[in-house]
Order: structure tokens, then C-alpha cells, then sequence
């Protein structure tokens, strides 16, 4: 493939991604940031937010497996840092998704003496699936770009 297939390639997947509402204006002020003094930005941008959409995730994980005693206030921590960086980055689906999860966390947390008396309590599952839905799809667009 040459390298105009290959910029045409990029350019419609970039706009896919906007049509789908998957990025948003936040990323084209990225992509503005970068110059000939810094060509390289938005590569280190997207590897940098990949790395720390891994690392969100893992730390929400961390922060659900301790049932019962998972401690909301550190979940509601993560998920807010997760949801600022999404934010930061133009990831507008990811961000959506992630402000579901955490609304969905903040009502379990108000029902969680009731939900995690019953055994086996799955119901905390949805808020993470969906946060993990949106950010498995940021982190593979993320992968596709860099």
C-alpha cells in the first residue's frame, strides 16, 4: 500500500470515528497541537492514553474485586480520573460510557448492603462491562492509530 492509500485509510477511519461519535472536537485540538516542533504529539498522546486507560482499568478492577468490601469512594476515585482523561482526549463514547458506570457505582453503593447480601451479588457487573465495552474500543482505535 502506498503512502496516499494509506493517509486515505487513516482519513476515513478518523472520520468514522467522528460520524460514530466515538471522538469528538477535543481531539482535533489535539491533532492542532502538533507542529514541526513536536511532529510526533499525537502518537505520544494516543500511546500515552493507552497506557493509562490500561492502568484506569486495571485499578477499577482491583477496586471491584475486594466484594463485599469494596470501597466506593476509591472506585468513584478511578472512574472520575478514567472519565477526566477520556474527556482530555476527545474519547467522547468512552466518556459516556464511563459516566454511566459511575453513576451506576454511586447506586450501588446506596443499595450495596441489600445487593451484596445476596449471594454470589453479580449486579455490580453491568457499570464495569460497560465502562470496559468503551474502553476496550478506545484502547484498540488507540492501537489502530499509533
Amino acid at each position: 500500500m502506498d503512502r496516499k492509500q494509506l493517509q486515505h485509510q487513516v482519513a476515513c477511519m478518523r472520520k468514522s470515528l467522528f460520524d460514530q461519535g466515538y471522538l469528538d472536537e477535543q481531539f482535533n485540538q489535539l491533532e492542532d497541537l502538533q507542529d514541526e516542533a513536536n511532529p510526533n504529539f499525537v502518537e505520544e498522546v494516543v500511546t500515552l492514553f493507552y497506557s493509562d486507560s490500561a492502568r484506569f482499568i486495571h485499578n477499577i478492577e482491583q477496586a471491584m474485586i475486594n466484594k463485599p468490601n469494596i470501597d466506593y469512594g476509591k472506585l468513584d476515585d478511578y472512574m472520575h480520573q478514567f472519565k477526566g482523561s477520556s474527556s482530555s482526549f476527545g474519547a467522547k463514547k468512552m466518556h459516556q460510557d464511563i459516566s454511566t458506570a459511575q453513576a451506576r457505582a454511586c447506586h450501588f453503593e446506596e443499595e450495596a448492603r441489600n445487593l451484596l447480601s445476596v449471594p454470589n451479588a453479580q449486579h455490580l457487573g453491568p457499570g464495569l462491562g460497560l465502562m470496559s465495552q468503551g474502553a476496550q474500543y478506545g484502547i484498540s482505535w488507540a492501537r489502530s492509530v499509533a
